[in-house]
């Protein structure tokens, strides 16, 4: 068990700038030397992600290079945020500003709204439920509980890709929805909405950011004042952004590069919400001169741990695959990954339950333990397993501690008690002063029995107690005043302690968390993946949330099934397809895909990727249509086409043509341009990913096509060896192809043999 020490929780702020670099790996310290200019950083689960942008801030910062005030470090969780803040602060880096891209984007709008549209700001809708309910009801459209949590979700989804109420329906089918209602009966009432938003007076969390945007496109005067502020840009979880929040940091960005990302492409697990990791993997086409980092030394988990995540992914399919992180364990090896089949849920909540406390009974802490699912509803069997094995146990995604009113009761009790104080030498501890306080209100050194309200209680006080003891023995001259502001500090970064009990949360919910062992339940077709998920792109979303949920764990991990719901039934469920070839007994489906590679620090790439299916760069389908395995993409998916480079190939392609004596698209076809011209490879590994450029060509070729994606002007080489190719044969033809052809289809099929040929 990793146990959490007193340093680790109020650690000694570094004494240096180079201090801040100390205990950092090569590429951890890559990313915090990197001051400067576009960085991404991918990272892989458990690599130190966190770690490398927050040191790499506070070098900063410590350095004289970046000034706290200029620096905005976004995320998209108020928890995420405040570990970032408590990070920095320890750092010695205090006075960075740490926010959720919508806390952030409040904060802009509250000041300048004054300025930019006058009078008082609208208030904001904490939940928009009920006014959707309303809404559905004044279109007369009935709505269930499920179907309106659901339509209020499509309305979300709707706000952050900046799709109107008349362009749903379109939209709609053309992205694969699966759509909760008639997309016209969503469309009318998201228009019934939006005028009921208006006639209240109120807006929503997604207004925040799309009148922010509106905000700093309208007024260049509002835009250069908070791009005079804010300098430096950090964005973590950066395969999370929906399109809306990409436009809101454009905007903040204003034409600069001095922006660092970080995020994980097979963590993508949010694209419900509108989450798109298109902006990640398309960082370096957008800034070619980028620094790219990969993080794949994982510290958290062991090489069991480890093996199967990696073999998860090692079948996955699509864009996330393809650019996949090959993780390697740091620790040292522990337990294998357990798997076990239950006759009924019951069976297998009473299960996980026994394993829980047999590792409680070996010394693992109940808060370093948790149990995960893929929907809230299969979280009941388990509470009530651990209450009849006598287990504390906590539910993920209840309020947050420090609203919880004990907790919120129990500070206001300290900061009198810390006033009432006037002797700074009083022979008691700070803890036995916060035992003394917490006492009166339901705290005692031995748990209740049972579970419920009582217990919750007596858990928030006790975590109080646990912290005010590892404060003290890290600090120890610090007086009940002192730990109050710590109180205080921690209830402004979010940055609650532990409450002592195993943690019950959906796979969702445990993003960005970790612990000692991980039990993940539930794994059936139709829950994981789950039966809505139809495509195959939602359904490799499925599999990188189980990949989530498995990278949670450091030591312990725990799979499991059911092949009933209850006790009796008939057992006619299956394993998860996502355990063909990891659990015994079992094949693997389909083959490994080829991964993103080690970590380290790239500029430039090189070498030829494997030839394998053609998947569409856009949607991740399979192509099987030669048309459009050229193109590699759909033919409906939209083309990013850079018109002048695809002038500029053919104008090139027409003198090659000229010195080979042989018709333009035995050079290169139309479509393999069209292709080009649409990806912008820089560097061969990528050119020659692209079908219709071989090896033959990407050797004749590849230099002048590629100095012509970099806007440079081609040399002679290329067109001086292709001049010793026999005139009228094709330059990458294989021995028996056609020599010439008629028209462009047929110069597709002469092609087409080449690229067989190679594969």
């Amino acid at each position: 068990m990793t146990a959490t020490t007193h340093d680790s929780l109020f650690p000694a702020v570094p004494d240096s700038a180079d201090a801040v670099l100390d205990g950092l790996d090569p590429e951890q310290r890559a990313v915090a030397t990197a001051l400067r200019g576009p960085v991404c950083v991918l990272a892989g689960a458990g690599t130190g992600k966190t770690r490398a942008i927050t040191h790499r801030i506070a070098y900063g910062v410590r350095a004289g290079l970046l000034q706290p005030a200029s620096v905005l470090a976004v995320t998209f969780t108020a928890r995420a945020a405040g570990e970032m803040r408590g990070r920095l602060r320890q750092l010695g880096a205090g006075g960075v500003q740490a926010r959720t891209f919508h806390s952030a984007a409040l904060r802009q709008l509250q000041y300048f709204w004054p300025r930019a549209i006058g009078g008082e700001m609208p208030r904001l809708l904490e939940r928009k439920v009920q006014l959707v309910a309303e809404a559905g009801a004044r279109c007369r459209i009935r709505l269930d509980r499920n179907e309106l949590r659901d339509v209020t979700g499509e309305i979300e989804w709707c706000k952050v890709t900046q799709t109107v109420p008349e362009d749903y329906p379109a939209v709609a089918a053309k992205t694969g929805r699966d759509v909760p209602r008639d997309p016209a009966e969503i469309a009318r009432i998201y228009t019934t909405y939006e005028q009921l938003k208006r006639d209240r007076g109120v807006i929503d969390f997604e207004d925040v950011l799309l009148l922010t945007v509106g905000v700093l496109q309208d007024r260049p005067d509002v835009a250069d004042t908070v791009r005079s502020q804010y300098q430096h840009f950090v964005v973590d979880e950066y395969q999370d952004v929906s399109p809306l929040q990409q436009r809101l940091l454009e905007l903040w960005l204003g034409g600069r590069d001095d922006l660092c990302v970080v995020g994980d492409a097979s963590q993508t697990i949010y694209s419900f919400t509108g989450a798109t990791p298109d902006f990640l993997l398309g960082f370096r086409s957008r800034y070619p001169a980028a620094t790219v980092v990969k993080l794949v030394r994982d510290y958290r988990s062991t090489p069991q741990v480890v093996g199967l995540a990696n073999g998860l992914l090692g079948q996955a399919r699509g864009q996330a695959a393809a650019h996949r992180l090959e993780l390697i364990s740091q620790r040292e090896p522990g337990p294998e990954p357990s798997y076990a089949e239950y006759p009924d849920e019951p069976a297998e909540a009473e299960g996980a339950a026994r394993r829980i406390k047999e590792l409680i009974g070996s010394g693992v802490r109940p808060s370093e333990i948790a149990v995960l699912y893929r929907i809230n509803a299969q979280s009941e069997v388990y509470e009530q397993a651990l209450a009849d094995a006598g287990v504390p146990y906590q539910l993920r995604g209840a309020e947050r501690f420090f609203e919880r009113p004990e907790v919120r009761e129990a500070g206001l009790l300290l900061r009198g008690a810390a006033r009432a104080s006037s002797d700074p030498d009083d022979a008691a501890t700070v803890p036995e002063q916060v035992r003394a306080v917490l006492s009166s209100r339901g705290w005692a050194s031995e748990p209740p029995a049972g579970s419920g309200a009582v217990r919750d209680r007596w858990e928030s006080l006790a975590a109080l107690v646990r912290l005010s003891e590892d404060f003290t023995a890290a600090r120890q001259e610090a007086t009940l005043s002192d730990f109050v502001a710590e109180l205080d500090e921690r209830a402004n970064a979010q940055h609650a302690p532990t409450v002592e009990g195993v943690t019950l949360a959906s796979l969702h919910a445990a993003k960005g968390l970790e612990w000692d062992a991980v039990f993940v339940v539930g794994l059936t077709e139709g829950t994981l993946p789950i039966t809505f998920a139809k495509t195959d792109e939602q359904v490799e979303e499925e599999r990188r949330l189980l990949y989530v949920g498995v990278t949670r764990a450091r030591l312990h991990l725990g799979l499991s099934w059911a092949l009933s719901r209850s006790p009796g039934g008939r057992g006619g469920r299956r394993p998860s397809r996502f355990l063909d070839g990891l659990r015994p007994g079992s094949a693997p489906r389909g083959a490994r895909a080829a991964g993103a590679g080690g970590g380290g620090v790239e500029r430039g790439s090189g070498g030829r990727k494997r030839r394998g299916p053609v998947l569409c760069r856009v949607c991740g389908r399979t192509l099987s249509d030669a048309g459009e395995i050229k193109l590699m993409r759909c033919e409906d998916c939209p083309s990013d086409l850079d018109e002048a480079l695809y002038d500029r190939l053919r104008v090139w392609r027409t003198a090659q043509a000229k010195v080979l004596g042989q018709p333009a698209y035995c050079v290169f076809t139309d479509r393999t341009l069209l292709a080009i011209a649409e990806v912008r490879p820089d560097g061969e590994a990528e050119l020659s990913s692209i079908p219709g450029v071989g090896a033959r060509k990407l050797d004749k070729f590849g230099a002048d096509v590629l100095a012509l994606c970099a806007g440079e002007e081609p040399g002679d080489e290329a067109a001086d060896e292709a001049a010793d190719e026999p005139a009228g044969t094709p330059a990458d033809a294989p021995a028996g192809s056609p020599a010439r052809a008629s028209d462009e289809g047929s110069a597709e099929a002469a092609e087409s043999s080449s690229e067989e040929a190679e594969k």
